[in-house]
């Protein structure tokens, strides 16, 4: 081989890994985009590992419109799907030690779901409009 078509396949090695480390970052970007959307369409959030303190912040949130996130084991398919303002919203009706009472809207309707505070993983208060 002679040095021109060496240099000539080096240089499309290169093309190739760097259109694919440009796609990756530009990949990384969008999503950067999405998440920044969604942290200032939340106005607040919970997590906490400790109960009691999720307890004490959902305890502040009844009557504010909410994003709850449960465990895999847990999961209510209205809470989820109807979990932001798009689609309709959940709205935290009551609290206590053991129990969530969330009132579900949906677009035929409304539901109360009660819900046990030990599979709630985070609560987002979402941005009020």
């Amino acid at each position: 081989m002679d040095g021109l078509s060496v240099f000539g396949i080096l240089g499309f090695i290169f093309g190739v890994m760097g259109m694919m480390a440009y796609l990756e970052v530009s990949k990384l970007k969008n999503r950067l985009a999405q998440m920044e959307r969604e942290l200032t369409r939340m106005q607040g959030t919970s997590f906490h590992a400790d109960r009691s303190a999720l307890v004490a912040a959902a305890k502040s949130y009844v009557g504010r419109q909410v994003n709850l996130e449960l465990e895999e084991d847990h999961e209510d398919v209205d809470v989820v799907m109807y979990g932001n303002t798009k689609h309709g919203a959940n709205t935290i009706l009551d609290v206590d030690d053991d129990w969530l009472l969330v009132r579900v809207d949906t677009p035929k309707g409304s539901k109360e779901k009660l819900i046990r505070m030990e599979s709630v993983e985070r609560i987002a208060v979402l941005a009020e409009e």
